[in-house]
């Protein structure tokens, strides 16, 4: 059995951090207005007192070549984004990836004390001791001690720079980590 890559959106594909006048080289932006975004910013501008403001489109960022990239790694595809099913439909056309499998993140998320990620123990209830690596701007050596106290099977979870996104030196570490498995 492959581990499984466990993807997230806004920092690793999406690097919303970046300066605008610094995105890196390769992304292409995108403005995109999800139903669940439009959701959330039509319930938010209406507790602002802004009920018929329209609300404006995500800005993405993505680079055509991860798509490529992530499907020539040894690993299953899975999204692990807020995004959701919205990933398939809204991103993976614009990066070449197939319809990948997706977490659905619980309404009420278990947050762990000490820093952990509201994503942490959903992802190790979610992978049931399958190999897993994990991509995300958000995690900590909180998340890590977290998984390894609370996973049986090996994990590598790989912070990503939310300025930067995924690199080539990210790619060649997730691939030397899954062919260790081996």
């Amino acid at each position: 059995m492959r581990p499984v890559l466990l993807v997230d959106v806004d920092g690793p594909l999406n690097p919303y951090a970046a300066k605008p006048y610094g995105r890196p080289a390769g992304y292409a932006t995108h403005r995109l207005l999800t139903p669940r975004w439009e959701a959330k910013e039509r319930r938010r501008l209406a507790e602002w007192g802004l009920p018929g403001r329209p609300v404006r489109p995500l800005r993405v960022r993505l680079n055509p070549d991860h798509g490529p990239a992530l499907t020539a790694l040894p690993f299953d595809l899975v999204w692990a984004t807020t995004w959701e099913e919205e990933a398939n439909d809204y991103l993976a056309p614009l990066l070449g990836l197939p319809v990948l499998p997706y977490i659905a993140w619980s309404e009420t998320p278990v947050r762990p004390e000490g820093g952990v990620f509201w994503k942490t123990p959903q992802i190790v209830s979610w992978a049931q001791g399958r190999p897993f690596a994990w991509v995300d701007d958000q995690i900590t050596d909180a998340d890590d001690a977290w998984v390894r106290e609370h996973h049986a099977g090996p994990a590598l979870l790989h912070r990503i720079d939310p300025r930067v996104g995924l690199d080539t030196g990210d790619f060649s570490l997730l691939a030397d980590w899954a062919r260790q498995l081996d």
